[in-house]
């Protein structure tokens, strides 16, 4: 989310917090996130628990002055607790969760004119939404509005499908626009939101091309070369002569179950003329989704995970260990999208709308010529 305001030239981010958590068994620290906001933005961000600093102490921790003026809040807590890829989350309101109601006291602490929020869809529509209510309530109840909606990111140029809840609020005296406003009236092309044009626009200097793990052992190796080219699926296997080698225990257990849901996306190739599957956290293996390489027989390389999720080709990826890069990726909002909100914010603080062609990030899967109106897409499409 900063490197989208770092990127704006009106917008100065001045500090930033993160506890650099992975998983638990890692212990604090061990993320490295926060080295490669420092090589990218050029600020260390504190690591701290942001659960355990109170709103009034923010400043401090922050190293903020009283008298510095504060203008936009991007908060954005983990979504781990929200989203439905986690099963626990229909019986378990994880800790974390916490952290939503937090911003907005945090926003209020600081007296920020605008605060931007990017999470999973659940954050608002799910079963712990009144973490979001209770954000809204007490924003509204200290002088905002606020705006809170899910959208498939594609909509907005990403060549990804990734539904993400998407909250602004500004001050009362300050106009409220959204990504709708922003966008009315236009649209991208399809073309430019395929796998294909996402790893035709990396730049041949941009570092990380050839960052990949290898295959954990020979039958994986196998199963992904047997897998048919370009969206091809581990259900494709089924017809061949060496299935029974070439399928995992629960693959075989689906079969037998006929309970597929989304489960033919493991072990998947991406495919050409579509956009790629939602990128997670847990992109750093070809058996945590529909991750392989369309053509080759490999897991898409670090860059090629970052074009997909929205990262310019200038952003440096390198300086953390390969699984850390692929988290870093997977947990991001993705800065195509976090540059238009930069400009989204701007437009709230000063009444100057952008134009549509000016809040396209360079070095990314978007050209200018990919927006055109809506209307005149439609005609094309007839």
């Amino acid at each position: 989310m900063s490197y989208g305001f770092h990127k704006h030239t009106s917008f100065e981010v001045l500090a930033a917090a993160d506890a650099e958590l992975g998983k638990p068994s890692t212990g604090r620290g061990k993320l490295q996130c926060n080295s490669t906001y420092y090589r990218n933005i050029g600020l260390m961000p504190a690591r701290l628990d942001l659960a355990a600093v109170a709103p009034d102490q923010l400043r401090r921790e922050l190293a903020l002055s009283d008298q510095q003026q504060i203008t936009v809040l991007a908060a954005c807590p983990p979504c781990t607790g929200f989203s439905r890829a986690n099963p626990d989350n229909h019986l378990r309101d994880d800790k974390r969760n916490s952290l939503v109601r937090r911003s907005a006291q945090f926003a209020v602490g600081l007296s920020v004119d605008v605060v931007v929020m990017e999470n999973a869809r659940e954050l608002i529509r799910g079963n712990f939404k009144h973490h979001y209510e209770w954000f809204r309530e007490h924003l509204e109840a200290h002088g905002y509005n606020v705006f809170g909606r899910t959208y498939m990111l594609s909509r907005f140029g990403l060549p990804q499908v990734r539904e993400r809840a998407i909250v602004i609020a500004a001050k009362q005296h300050l106009p409220l626009h959204t990504l709708d406003s922003l966008w009315d009236g236009w649209g991208t092309a399809d073309e430019a939101l395929t796998v294909k044009r996402a790893f035709q626009m990396i730049s041949p200097d941009a570092d990380g091309f050839e960052l990949y793990p290898d295959f954990s052992s020979d039958i994986v190796r196998r199963r992904i070369a047997a897998i048919p080219k370009d969206g091809g699926s581990w259900m494709d296997l089924l017809t061949r002569s060496d299935a029974d080698e070439l399928l995992t225990d629960a693959m075989k257990r689906i079969v037998a179950q006929r309970r597929f849901g989304s489960y033919p996306d493991v072990y998947g190739r991406m495919a050409w003329g579509r956009p790629a599957p939602t990128i997670k956290r847990e992109c750093s293996h070809v058996g945590n989704g529909r991750y392989a390489h369309p053509e080759q027989d490999r897991l898409c390389s670090v860059r090629e995970m970052a074009a997909l999720q929205g990262f310019p080709n200038d952003f440096v990826l390198n300086g953390a260990a390969v699984a850390n890069m692929y988290r870093h990726i997977g947990d991001a909002v993705p800065p195509l999208i976090s540059f238009q909100l930069a400009n989204l914010t701007h437009w709230i603080l000063t009444e100057k709308q952008p134009r549509v062609m000016d809040v396209i990030l360079p070095g990314t899967n978007l050209r200018q010529s990919d927006i055109s109106k809506k209307a005149q897409r439609e005609l094309f499409h007839d």
